[in-house]
């Protein structure tokens, strides 16, 4: 294939992966937000304060998107080294990469953004368990690190 084709392919790969990472963080964080408003109408509504903390919840399928970007990154840098080397081999591999990179990160902001609501919801019933719903987020969470690191070790 042309150089050129190849170059491409790796370039396709590093937007994949931030591309995907970034819907399923958006995915991700309007479920839990949808959660969260919830909850905060109904403290409104029965005149309590609404608890802040929610926006934790909210926020944490974002980090995806900075993993997306980091192992984006990575596959931009190691297209421009190999491409400067004349080695187009591993081009294809780091469309695969971003694509499958991306999905994994994707489907772990998704389920971090599910999990974030049903702690909105626990939270907003309860007041109480803040500390294991945020180590439940987390483990989650370790889903899109293995993606990066694993994937990063790859290329």
């Amino acid at each position: 294939m042309e150089p050129q084709v190849m170059l491409s392919l790796g370039q396709a790969g590093a937007a994949a992966v931030l591309g995907l990472a970034a819907v399923g963080s958006a995915f991700g964080t309007g479920a839990a937000a949808l959660s969260a408003i919830g909850v905060w109408k109904r403290a409104y509504a029965l005149d309590k304060t609404a608890p802040f903390i929610l926006v934790t919840f909210i926020g944490a399928p974002l980090s995806q998107t900075i993993y997306g970007m980091i192992l984006m990154n990575t596959i931009v840098q190691t297209a421009a080294q190999r491409a400067e080397a004349g080695d187009y081999v591993g081009f294809p591999a780091m469309l695969a990469a971003g694509v499958f990179g991306g999905l994994g990160m994707a489907a772990s902001a998704y389920a971090q953004g599910r999990a974030g609501a049903v702690a909105a919801d626990a939270i907003g019933d309860t007041g109480k368990g803040l500390g294991n719903y945020l180590m439940a987020i987390g483990i989650v969470e370790t889903v899109a690190l293995f993606v990066l690191v694993f994937i990063q070790a790859t290329l």
